[in-house]
């Protein structure tokens, strides 16, 4: 955990030396920083999962904090919010550019519940979500913490910048839904699936839903035993394909929506929307030992008798990435990996309002409306795998799945 912290305070101590030549113009350097959260030891296959998260780390003194207004903490860069987001997946009526500092429009819906798996315990979790929405311009949260245990879990570092980002773009993109936050004790599976469960009851009782899952690790051959965790009746569930090559558990469950990555290529100097491409970092493949499901027949040419993810995608490299306020690590951070897309897919999902009675309904409905251009953009630009040797292509691939959400029919 101290390792962790001193990665996040050399972030934000980056993050608040001022230029304001640079600031003028967009154009940025820097690095992007994976905390000790998301690296997957040896030790931990088929035991523990870790988180998705990369922090792109401005170098050299780049931007400059600006007053409290509606939209972007920092002056003049590009990197994703709310309303932008919005308008490139056109929730809302989209501007031209859709660039996020000129972009205020957010959405407005949104009901029901989403759930928040994560491990351990985020401690300003509730005034961070608050903070977020004020400065985006959002309805005011209505959320609620649930330790799955029974009791407080321990703070961890690395998991608490996870949690604000779930939380915080669950709610981005489906304002008015209630947001629970289960935590679990540990990242260990059998404390996280005893929070799957909690989430799924919540869920339920709410008259359905989403539950997103940020996590997960390397596929492993007893891994079919945890898949009923994810079939509560009612309940659409969402998991990160992971942040490289391959594929990630529990995202290849027949029974879990895969959230692929994405690239959100904008003009450096205007910071206006080019394209979406797929994130070469971002996971994706068949699975080793999960069966190809029914709604998957549709390409099954290319996925063969196995599980393949991703089904959808959505931004995740940390180069464009999102804005993400965590207190307890110090403030404002641009966060990537498909932790992003888990929670952005599932509040649009929320946002859609078709409300699913289970994954494989969902997931039904996005297959057999992935080439309706109307509702899906197919991402055919990029590459991703092993040696980066599998490239988009058009329909369904392994790198971005059928591709990325265009509005909110058909999902």
């Amino acid at each position: 955990m101290r390792c962790v912290s001193r990665v996040f305070v050399i972030a934000v101590t980056l993050l608040f030396v001022s230029s304001a030549a640079v600031a003028q113009t967009g154009i940025q350097k820097g690095r992007v920083v994976i905390p000790s959260s998301s690296l997957e030891q040896f030790k931990d296959l088929g035991t523990r999962a870790h988180t998705n998260i990369r922090v792109f780390v401005p170098g050299e003194g780049l931007m400059r904090p600006q007053p409290m207004v509606v939209g972007p903490p920092y002056a003049g860069y590009f990197y994703e919010t709310p309303a932008s987001i919005a308008c490139v997946y056109q929730l809302v009526t989209a501007m031209s550019g859709c660039n996020p500092n000129t972009t205020k429009t957010v959405p407005n819906g949104g009901s029901k519940a989403i759930a928040i798996v994560d491990a351990y315990d985020d401690p300003n979790a509730a005034k961070d979500l608050a903070y977020f929405s004020t400065q985006f311009g959002l309805p005011a949260p209505n959320f609620q913490v649930v330790y799955a245990g029974g009791t407080k879990p321990a703070q961890n570092y690395g998991w608490e910048l996870e949690e604000s980002l779930d939380i915080e773009w669950a709610h981005a993109m489906a304002p008015k839904a209630k947001i629970y936050l289960v935590e679990a004790a540990s990242n260990n599976y059998s404390d996280l699936m005893i929070a799957v469960s909690k989430a799924s009851s919540l869920v339920a009782a709410a008259g359905g839903g989403e539950v997103s899952l940020s996590w997960g690790g390397s596929e492993f051959s007893s891994e079919a035993s945890y898949d009923s965790y994810f079939t509560t009746s009612g309940v659409v569930y969402f998991a990160s394909s992971g942040d490289a090559p391959g594929t990630s558990y529990p995202s290849v469950s027949p029974n879990i929506v895969a959230a692929g990555g994405t690239t959100l290529r904008r003009n450096p100097s205007t910071g206006a929307f080019i394209a979406e491409a797929a994130w070469a970092d971002a996971g994706g493949s068949t699975s080793y030992y999960e069966a190809r499901p029914s709604y998957q027949s549709v390409v099954a040419s290319t996925v063969g008798s196995k599980r393949g993810v991703p089904d959808l995608a959505a931004v995740a490299d940390p180069s464009t990435g999102v804005w993400v306020y965590d207190s307890g690590n110090g403030g404002w951070y641009i966060v990537g990996g498909t932790s992003v897309s888990s929670p952005v897919l599932a509040g649009i999902v929320n946002l859609a309002g078709h409300f699913a009675t289970s994954t494989n309904s969902e997931l039904t409905t996005v297959y057999n409306n992935m080439s309706v251009t109307a509702n899906f953009t197919d991402t055919t630009t990029g590459f991703c795998g092993p040696y980066m040797g599998y490239s988009t292509a058009k329909g369904w691939d392994v790198c971005s799945g059928v591709g990325s959400p265009k509005g909110l029919v058909g999902k």
